[in-house]
């Protein structure tokens, strides 16, 4: 046993235990020791007490006024941080205000490319009818003036005998128009509607009303062999003609 002791007190642990380099074994097996043999408890507070008196020995006083300066690195480290956590706080409510900020913007763009959208598109539709209605324009002041255009005066059968219409034909064109400048009176549940029969097909030309201005034109669709067509439909009008209630007709 006195060998083992012997043996363990030559060895370094003592020291290194006591510099706080031992491993996690070789601690335990110290602090073992020390507590199961007088021998190693005794060598063990010996080297302690060395060791303290050896640090007093040389320990170096520490300069004057660096207790002073540590205590104002401290607080100076401390107004720091309460200035980071300040300057950390108002980062992060400006970066949210400019988040909330950027997200109106961009919702603001988006209604403005939306709206700009819808105006570029009734624009659009302006100019396509605008450019219909000067084409109609065009086709209208040919037809009247062209020495090519044929005039075909239109009555009304038994049902409508105050009828009165003109159509303008002019097969070089290829365009037609018809004025229509009396419709007898019919009750108000009652309007009068155009047809035009078109390579065997019924095109409805939509509901007719007396033009005022003798020059008011209603545009046919040209074709050979082409029949317009007067009834009377029930107000509204009707996707198909009443054929029992035709009230005119023009071959053209």
């Amino acid at each position: 046993m006195k060998d083992k002791i012997r043996i363990f007190l030559d060895s370094d642990l003592l020291e290194k235990y006591l510099l706080g380099t031992t491993t996690e074994l070789e601690s335990l097996q110290v602090e073992r020791y020390i507590a199961m043999y007088p021998e190693v408890r005794e060598t063990y507070s010996e080297l302690q007490s060395n060791l303290e008196i050896f640090a007093k020995l040389h320990a170096i006083e520490a300069p004057q006024g660096l207790k002073d300066k540590i205590n104002s690195r401290i607080k100076a480290e401390r107004k720091g941080r309460k200035r980071f956590y300040s300057y950390a706080i108002a980062a992060s409510i400006t970066a949210i205000m400019f988040i909330g900020i950027s997200t109106f913007f961009w919702n603001q763009n988006q209604s403005l490319q939306e709206e700009n959208s819808v105006v570029s598109n009734k624009i659009k539709l302006l100019e396509e009818n605008m450019k219909e209605q000067l084409e109609d324009v065009r086709n209208q002041f040919i037809v009247l003036n062209n020495p090519q255009t044929k005039k075909y005066n239109v009555k009304g059968n038994q049902k409508a005998k105050d009828l009165k219409a003109v159509a303008y034909i002019n097969p070089v064109k290829k365009l037609s128009y018809i004025n229509v400048s009396k419709l007898p009176n019919i009750p108000e549940s009652q309007c009068f509607q155009m047809w035009a029969e078109v390579n065997g097909k019924m095109i409805n030309l939509g509901i007719i009303e007396e033009a005022g201005d003798q020059q008011k034109l209603l545009a046919l669709p040209y074709a050979e062999n082409a029949v317009g067509y007067i009834t009377i439909e029930q107000k509204g009008g009707n996707q198909a003609p009443n054929v029992e209630n035709i009230v005119a007709n023009i071959a053209y």
